[in-house]
């Protein structure tokens, strides 16, 4: 395993990293604890040492298994968490800070960790970013100690960049991948001259990404995948990173010609990601081990070359940029 600095907090931390939101809910499959406290520890013995949750996972369920895991283990494994949509109806106006801090106690409950690693304001709407009064307040929750750093995990390329304004704020959560390169235009310039971490989420467009998708492909009613197309749920962006689904498939058509067949395109996807160095590491959500110990080798796959970048960048421009420039 390789590790990277995430930003200024000065955690050391594996490029590939775990998500958790696939443990349970919005991927058409329950939580199971068993299931969920064996993947967590094959990660951590696999290297992994940065596991990201939210509080709206399964209900908690996501938070109390990463809490549990990592509180049995002697390895420093770093927690980060999200909070703000459980926020209902989810508008600006439900932000204050009480409500940020009576998420976090939640979170500490939850996890039953002393001190939250990371806390990330988990997509919140954009008004947010313009109220120092919610940021305010997480200095606060620092300086108890009941939280290490902060982050935010953002929709647009603009709140990225206002929330970096803020000098509390250690980390960005992004999507960003080989169909969605804009935050590489401006922002990751900004991110590293602010030295702020940034964590890419959503790496392979749900699955899209795998190259294992056909157009016949049918998800279960309670799969994002399936009742998330059209932002019916939550942004649009975080099913497919808003791509439509037959145009991606076109897409990944090119980019299985541009990498050949020796390895999975989806290895070729996380390994296009860490050629930025700006990123500190990569968080693809899995429910099987194997596929965990598949996405940790991508960090070993040889450098893309010049001419490979370039053509993923083409494959983009003709299929991709229209649609999904402009609009994150």
């Amino acid at each position: 395993m390789n590790y990277r600095t995430l930003g200024k907090t000065g955690f050391s931390v594996s490029e590939i990293s775990l998500g958790t939101w696939q443990l349970g809910g919005g991927w058409g499959q329950p939580f199971n604890d068993g299931d969920a406290d064996r993947l967590l520890n094959e990660a951590i013995d696999a290297g992994i040492n940065f596991l990201d949750t939210a509080d709206v996972y399964s209900d908690g369920a996501s938070e109390r298994a990463v809490g549990r895991v990592v509180r049995s283990r002697s390895e420093r494994v770093y927690v980060a968490t999200k909070c703000g949509r459980r926020v209902d109806p989810h508008v600006s106006a439900g932000y204050s800070p009480q409500a940020m801090r009576g998420f976090v106690e939640d979170s500490l409950n939850n996890s039953g960790l002393e001190r939250l690693d990371l806390i990330q304001l988990h997509c919140p709407p954009t008004e947010v970013y313009y109220r120092p009064e919610i940021f305010a307040e997480f200095d606060r929750l620092k300086g108890e100690g009941k939280i290490a750093s902060l982050g935010v995990s953002v929709e647009r390329v603009e709140e990225a960049m206002k929330a970096i304004e803020f000098p509390i704020v250690d980390t960005v959560q992004i999507i960003f991948n080989m169909f969605r390169h804009r935050p590489a235009d401006r922002f990751f310039s900004l991110a590293r001259a602010a030295n702020v971490g940034i964590i890419v989420r959503v790496p392979l467009a749900s699955g899209l990404l795998s190259g294992k998708m056909r157009a016949s492909q049918t998800f279960a009613a309670d799969d994002h995948r399936h009742f998330n197309r059209d932002g019916a749920a939550f942004d649009k962006g975080e099913t497919f990173s808003g791509v439509d689904f037959e145009r991606g498939l076109a897409a990944v058509d090119e980019l299985k010609q541009l990498f050949g067949e020796d390895e999975a395109l989806a290895l070729w996807a996380l390994r296009w990601i860490l050629m930025f160095d700006e990123v500190s590491c990569v968080i693809p959500g899995t429910t099987r081990s194997e596929q965990m110990r598949e996405n940790i080798r991508a960090a070993a796959l040889p450098a893309l070359t010049p001419k490979q970048m370039q053509a993923v960048r083409e494959v983009y421009d003709r299929h991709i940029r229209a649609d999904v420039h402009p609009r994150w």
